[in-house]
């Protein structure tokens, strides 16, 4: 059947090619997404019938044309892709495909995480990998009435930070903190990951725990990282929020998710709206969660932001990001900015996430 189709890798370096491609998604109702490295195309008689793009671990911007739906082509596509993935040394695979799609990818060994009605679907290459995690999550439940949840990106870890768990530990039995694992951040994860830890480690009854593809990654919520898009798609946040209500928070027994004002960045004000809704909307079988929005901390007339420690971190003004951040954050900043190898060797030990 697919004597006469020819199957190319197309990277994104190839300018021309990717016109193309961008022109057929166009035809077939969608936008090219810039996070894809490499395309697998298809074409027949030197006409592209069909494309899949490979952003990291995830299978994106797939289209086939409608003169070649029925065919089977869909497997064949996902195979390919597939395979291209394993010789990345990607085996963990998720993929986003319109709705009218996913039954074509359960045939591929896809299945459904959760999905927007009538718009998009989130599937993965496991049927099992998802309640693996949720119960890996349950060893560290703890009891109590009120059980809270912080989900921040710590970039770096600032006194605002402290600040938001402090205030969030206290009105908890106990309060899990997960800190987003994309590596897309101006600090590498491994050290974010240390001076959280580092920064709470005198918090009672406070686990910190790495993140997840489950929870505000590139997989679950995109456009977290992709701030320069002008509209924030909410089928995005809804998928990161739906994993998170129905799979996540009651394998720990979440009540609580608390987060900060958010005064400067569009993207994370509207999830926390978004947010809002999703904890607590009888359209979910799981429990409702209560979302607690903790006014943010402000040095002199501006609330402290990650963002601000960035750009005085550019200038190398380490007087004035002293006072918006804990000790060991502006130890590991001084040396991340000295001209020297790795900081991450000058970085505080790394010290147990359960207090």
């Amino acid at each position: 059947m697919f004597s006469n189709t020819v199957f190319t890798r197309v990277r994104r370096a190839e300018n021309n090619k990717v016109a193309v491609i961008t022109q057929f998604l166009h035809d077939n109702s969608l936008s090219i997404d810039t996070t894809v490295e490499i395309f697998i195309t298809a074409t027949r008689n030197d006409e592209l019938i069909a494309c899949g793009g490979l952003a990291g671990n995830i299978i994106k911007c797939v289209a086939i044309s409608e003169s070649a739906r029925g065919e089977g082509l869909a497997l064949t596509l996902a195979t390919e892709l597939i395979q291209l993935a394993y010789e990345l040394k990607r085996p963990h695979l998720f993929l986003y495909t319109k709705i009218e799609n996913e039954a074509l990818f359960s045939q591929c060994g896809f299945y459904t995480l959760t999905r927007v009605p009538g718009l998009m679907v989130l599937m993965e290459n496991s049927a099992t990998r998802i309640s693996r995690y949720a119960q890996e999550l349950s060893i560290f439940r703890r009891p109590g009435n009120s059980i809270g949840c912080i989900v921040m990106n710590a970039n770096p870890f600032t006194n605002g930070h402290r600040y938001l768990v402090e205030k969030a530990a206290a009105q908890c039995d106990w309060l899990h903190l997960f800190l987003v694992k994309e590596d897309t951040s101006r600090f590498p994860y491994a050290d974010r990951l240390a001076l959280v830890r580092a920064g709470t480690r005198d918090i009672p009854r406070l686990t910190v725990h790495q993140g997840s593809d489950y929870i505000i990654s590139r997989a679950t919520f995109p456009c977290y990282f992709i701030k320069e898009q002008a509209v924030i798609n909410h089928c995005y946040t809804e998928i990161d929020l739906k994993i998170f209500r129905q799979h996540l928070a009651p394998a720990l027994g979440i009540t609580h998710r608390f987060v900060g004002t958010e005064p400067f960045c569009q993207v994370t004000a509207q999830y926390n709206r978004d947010m809002r809704h999703w904890l607590q909307t009888p359209e979910l079988t799981a429990p409702a969660i209560e979302l607690v929005e903790i006014e943010r901390l402000r040095y002199g007339d501006e609330p402290i932001s990650a963002s601000r420690v960035r750009k005085l971190l550019v200038k190398k003004e380490f007087a004035a990001i002293a006072p918006l951040v804990p000790a060991d954050t502006l130890a590991w900043l001084q040396a991340f900015s000295a001209p020297r190898p790795a900081a991450s060797q000058n970085l505080p030990e790394l010290v147990t996430g359960e207090k």
